[in-house]
């Protein structure tokens, strides 16, 4: 039995409101590995300083920019508690900070494909073998994920259904990575184009657990979920088959459901719920600098399939950018008027500022030196500035409101009306009035924060409990 000393400490800091799939799947890594594994997700529970304490290999989750900027605030304390601890950082964040994470006292980083390079650390930590080199995309051969040692699924993001009832809500991944190269999404930095598939009997095995812990509804992380069709599809069938009152979300771009056409009818008798897709902006000059890979005729092609497949769309957006005009921002505000997703988008999202990390294929465009500034190193992204100062104050605007109404818990209409007059006062018009909208509410999760845009500093301490 291993003694107090091997303890193995794996802490997420924020995971987008989902019971972290990546400290279950190291979690059982680990414990095969000989371990004693504890799970801290400090999104929903006190830091468990007992554990710093004793731990040999403390490693902390970077999936996403708010995380990151969260373990920085956080690594002091832990070298107080415990500066003799192997202190690892892993993830998709923590390649493209290496720099950073080092100079916060990190001895190792680990990319994102990171559950057998953890098992090194920790024998390295425990029996002085060689630290692993960070940014390995072999391919692994994945454990069921354990989740014994997590909170309850209660303690996290719900389904909310259009009646107003709530599901407890499951997470898990069918894949990681991804097979575009989007020059703002934080993937390919570390990806490059390249994804790996997780074996369909060790996602269903997670599944099944979940299920047994109350889970009714499943959301699916993969960056898109036909990356790779035949594995997904044949997954979701046997999903149904196993639970056929089960339901799920997934996330797929345009081109994809513009190419898989076919493949939507299966996903909504199989149990899908919603589909979330980075629609990102409805201009073409925005989307084309973006290499998002669709046009703004195709997003709209891709809204009126899903709805004739029945299936509500989740669309995500980067709102601000340094190609925004007040004009296109209210023109992106019409449009999601004119195509009834009021009630299907989440407020944040039309919040939030372009972010550019470190490695991000933004900073290769042409024309990107005329709004960037330095490196913020503080804030791990590259400053920018519109190059109408208007639309970074109108930004700044519309993120408090949004902060404010998400607070209270105001109603998505409703503050899509106050977003609405905002932007029309920005340009010196009075707003017309709202149509009423042909849908009511639409399943969604009570966490609508996705993590390639920039929050602000109110929402992100909003991640920290």
């Amino acid at each position: 039995m291993p003694t107090e000393q091997q303890l193995a400490l794996l802490i997420s800091t924020y995971d987008l409101g989902h019971q972290p799939f990546a400290l279950a799947s190291p979690a059982a890594w680990l414990g095969a590995a000989g371990a004693r594994v504890v799970c801290n997700d400090l999104a929903v529970e006190p830091l468990d300083e007992a554990a710093v304490r004793t731990a040999r290999l403390i490693a902390v989750h970077l999936p996403m920019h708010t995380a990151t900027r969260l373990a920085g605030e956080l690594t002091p304390r832990l070298k107080a508690l415990n500066p003799k601890a192997q202190l690892c950082f892993f993830g998709l964040y923590a390649p493209m900070n290496e720099d950073y994470l080092r100079s916060l006292g990190g001895d190792s980083v680990l990319g994102a494909e990171f559950e057998a390079a953890l098992v090194a650390t920790y024998r390295a930590a425990t029996t002085g073998e060689a630290l692993p080199q960070p940014g390995n995309l072999d391919k692994l051969a994945f454990l069921t994920p354990d989740r014994v040692g997590l909170p309850g699924l209660e303690h996290y993001a719900k389904l909310r259904l259009p009646d107003g009832s709530e599901r407890l809500s499951g997470y898990t991944e069918a894949s990681r990575g991804c097979k575009h190269r989007c020059r703002h999404c934080p993937v390919v930095p570390v990806y490059d184009g390249r994804f790996r598939v997780i074996e369909r009997d060790v996602v269903l095995a997670d599944v099944r657990q979940q299920v047994a812990a109350g889970a009714r509804h499943i959301s699916f992380g993969d960056p898109d979920f036909l990356n790779g069709p035949g594995h997904a599809l044949a997954l979701i069938e046997d999903l149904h088959a196993e639970f056929p009152g089960l339901t799920y979300d997934v996330t797929i771009k345009v081109e994809h459901l513009l190419r898989h056409e076919a493949a939507l009818p299966k996903l909504r008798r199989t149990g899908c719920l919603f589909v979330i897709s980075a629609i990102e902006s409805f201009e073409d000059g925005v989307l084309e600098r973006l290499d998002k890979g669709h046009t703004r005729a195709q997003a709209l092609a891709a809204v009126e399939l899903l709805r004739r497949s029945g299936l509500d769309l989740s669309p995500t957006f980067v709102p601000f950018t340094p190609w925004t005009t007040l004009e296109g921002y209210r023109g992106l505000l019409s449009d999601i008027v004119a195509l009834d997703l009021v009630a299907a988008v989440a407020p944040v999202q039309l919040a939030l500022r372009l972010l550019v990390p470190a490695g991000s294929l933004i900073l290769e465009l042409d024309d990107w030196p005329r709004f960037a500034g330095a490196y913020d190193a503080e804030n791990l992204t590259y400053a920018w500035r519109n190059p109408d100062p208007a639309v970074d104050t109108l930004q700044g605007e519309i993120m408090a409101l949004v902060a404010d109404g998400e607070a209270a818990g105001e109603e998505r209409h409703s503050l899509f009306g106050r977003l609405w007059r905002r932007v029309h006062e920005s340009l010196g018009e009075t707003a017309p009035p709202l149509p009423p909208g042909r849908t009511g509410a639409v399943p969604s999760l009570s966490e609508g924060w996705y993590c390639c845009a920039e929050p602000s500093e109110n929402l992100m301490r909003a991640a920290q409990v």
